[in-house]
């Protein structure tokens, strides 16, 4: 017996197949572009993704010597916070406004941010669904319904328009206290109930895969299919994380810092939000800022060959980057503050830098970022006792030393960077009956992490870095 999970990346689709034991037997990724036709717009072809799935599930039962005979169940996760404008039939109306898209600004300045932070948990932003639902509205009134990345290939392989509490929660329409859509938050962006799908458990079966369900994923008619969730919450959840006491920071194309949490915490700084978890906690997390992204981007500017190229020429830098610093919000801000028209930037160059300062740069500034969200989870209550790195950044043994020197403390690599598409798999093994519970299945994940300590010379190093970007940030924040 096989389960599957699949997540829906920014820059791939990755699925692993996981054997009765919850141990992953094959992997398989399939790539994908996006688009950026200007600043502060980020879209791609729903298509994309469905023509990633087969090949991905092919080549992931390839690799651990299964066919679709064997599989049980079909779990998905994926970028949270897009939005895809749907006919009756659930065909794609128009590009998929991804999650670093933030064109619908003037699509919030009419709403009050107390209403949607005291009732939703959330910041007002242009990133968040309803905002997006609005601008899409405006342009393609004839669109039936609006679907998340998730909820999209679901209801395209079962019929069913369903996303899960988590997802829901990232859409600023979501009461946190009633877990349903509020009526004044629908009514002051125009949107109608049913205009979104409807809401159940992430764990719960969305259906069977429909005869065109089956031959977008090369796999059997009936199979389940999990509601599944998005991303910021696979992180933790394909960790093995359910309960407080340990903040993932999930190192993707995006990085996600957040902690699960007993009960939800309005930010009154508006840094954290508040968002629905599987195992009916709360997830107070930062959704993130490119962070992976920026080292891509980094790459192609400049011409490193490939990762490791960027990392060694990072690590002949010392800490501190010789006075460079590098602001992540090549999309907008997300930390310290959250400021839509932010923009990156290197300060500090001089004759004597080069390319090697401006990577060991990109990879402190972002841990920078991750050192506020962790700052602030501690400062509302939030514990942060244990620090996680998971998804591809945390192969950078570099990296997680640069964030153990700016934290101060030690942090934790996984060896297993699959959190996403493993969380996939929990959820459909929990929606096939294959598992007890979610909890239950999380916590016989085989995950194994180890530990990486700061370089003493480096922490206060860090500590003066720390104040000059911070101190930077404070500057620029009027140009913003």
């Amino acid at each position: 017996m096989i389960v599957i999970g699949v997540d829906i990346g920014t820059q791939s689709l990755k699925a692993v197949a996981a054997d009765h034991a919850l141990v992953p037997a094959g992997s398989a990724a399939v790539a994908y572009p996006f688009e950026t036709p200007a600043p502060g717009e980020a879209q791609q072809d729903p298509q994309l993704w469905l023509d990633a799935l087969k090949p991905a599930i092919a080549g992931c039962l390839e690799a651990s010597g299964a066919k679709p005979g064997d599989v049980a169940a079909l779990g998905f996760v994926g970028q949270l916070d897009g939005c895809v404008a749907v006919d009756p039939a659930c065909r794609a109306l128009a590009p998929a406004l991804i999650w670093m898209d933030r064109r619908a600004e003037a699509e919030i300045a009419d709403i009050p941010p107390a209403l949607v932070r005291e009732h939703t948990g959330s910041v007002l932003d242009p990133t968040h669904m309803a905002a997006k639902i609005r601008w899409l509205k405006r342009r393609h009134p004839e669109a039936a319904r609006f679907h998340q990345p998730v909820s999209y290939v679901v209801e395209r392989l079962t019929g069913r328009s369903v996303f899960d509490h988590g997802l829901a929660s990232t859409t600023m329409l979501y009461d946190l206290e009633r877990r349903d859509f509020r009526a004044d938050l629908l009514a002051s962006f125009g949107i109608s109930p049913t205009e979104l799908p409807e809401i159940g458990e992430a764990s719960a079966s969305a259906g069977g895969l429909t005869p065109s369900g089956s031959a977008l994923t090369g796999l059997p008619e009936g199979l389940p299919v999990a509601i599944g969730t998005g991303d910021d919450f696979a992180g933790p959840l394909g960790a093995g994380i359910v309960t407080p006491g340990t903040v993932v920071c999930s190192l993707g194309t995006a990085e996600v810092v957040g902690a699960v949490h007993t009960h939800p915490v309005i930010d009154p700084g508006n840094l954290v939000e508040t968002h629905g978890f599987v195992s009916g906690f709360s997830f107070i997390e930062n959704p993130g800022w490119l962070s992976g992204g920026a080292l891509t981007w980094l790459r192609q500017l400049v011409g490193f060959a490939d990762p490791a190229a960027l990392t060694a020429a990072a690590a002949s830098v010392p800490a501190g980057s010789e006075g460079v610093t590098f602001l992540p919000a090549l999309n907008g801000a997300m930390a310290p503050s959250w400021q839509p028209g932010a923009r990156g930037m290197f300060y500090g160059l001089s004759p004597h830098h080069h390319r090697g300062h401006l990577a060991r740069a990109v990879l402190e500034g972002c841990a920078f970022a991750m050192r506020d969200v962790i700052d602030r989870l501690d400062a509302l209550g939030v514990s942060t006792d244990r620090v996680l790195l998971v998804g591809g950044g945390a192969r950078s043994l570099l990296w997680a030393k640069i964030r153990a020197g700016v934290l101060g403390r030690a942090v934790e690599r996984a060896e297993s960077v699959d959190a996403a598409p493993m969380a996939g798999v929990l959820l459909a093994a929990a929606a096939a009956g294959l598992e007890p519970s979610l909890a239950q299945a999380a916590a016989r994940l085989p995950l194994a992490a180890s530990r990486v300590e700061p370089v003493a010379a480096d922490v206060p190093v860090y500590q003066t870095a720390y104040a000059r970007y911070r101190k930077l940030f404070e500057l620029l924040t009027p140009m913003f």
